[in-house]
């Protein structure tokens, strides 16, 4: 079954800094977080097919960067959107019909070969697998003045790769936006689809602010 991989990288990461580089170029532990959140990727499969999605008017920028780190390894580059959802479908549209796709934050650099093995195989079976993890804090739920206790066994915080059926996940993307639509599981939740979980990684971190970015590299230079 062909593997496909695609990288939501669309953003322009203004709240790590506004008038910086956007985040998913920045470095850690040496390298752009954008390559280290690949690398799993080509560990587990060195012949997975590639689609990376950029903010626009970035195509040169990243060109240099990969020459300046020598990543030569065949990719397609599509131009990102508004919105996460934006970008993910314009990213989709070079991803082929059959077999599965992985979808992944460019900003998530320290996912693992076996995470992904595991998208993957649960994916193959069940048509979607999405890592989810257990909140180590306690969890309320607000609305306004009012918030109440939530039982913390029956939370999860979601993480990427998120995997699909490739047929199922572009016809899922066929709609308009909405703002419901936090991740590419809710997408395809929203078409009647059930969703199976995973169990995702403590340290697979999603890069938001100067301090996630501080922990990202402590832990990419003790690899």
């Amino acid at each position: 079954m062909q593997k496909q991989l695609l990288i939501a990288a669309g953003g322009q990461g203004t709240r790590l800094s506004p008038d910086a580089l956007p985040k998913q170029f920045m470095a850690a532990a040496g390298r752009p977080l954008l390559l280290h959140s690949m690398d799993a990727f080509i560990a587990y499969d060195p012949d997975i097919r590639i689609v990376v999605v950029l903010p626009p008017k970035t195509k040169d920028l990243w060109q240099e960067i990969c020459h300046k780190h020598g990543f030569h390894t065949p990719h397609v580059v599509a131009e990102g959107g508004p919105t996460r959802f934006h970008s993910v479908k314009s990213g989709l549209k070079h991803i082929d019909g059959d077999g599965l796709v992985a979808i992944h934050d460019g900003v998530r650099p320290l996912v693992s070969a076996s995470l992904v093995h595991t998208v993957f195989e649960v994916a193959r079976k069940f048509g979607n697998a999405v890592p989810a993890i257990l909140p180590r804090d306690s969890v309320r739920q607000a609305d306004h003045a009012i918030n109440k206790p939530l039982p913390r066994d029956r939370v999860r915080l979601i993480q990427t790769p998120q995997c699909f059926d490739a047929a199922r996940i572009k016809e899922a993307y066929r709609v308009s936006y909405d703002a419901s639509f936090t991740d590419d599981a809710s997408v395809l939740e929203a078409q009647g689809e059930r969703i199976y979980l995973v169990d995702g990684e403590a340290d697979n971190l999603k890069v938001t602010t100067g301090n996630d970015l501080v922990v990202a590299d402590a832990l990419l230079c003790e690899r």
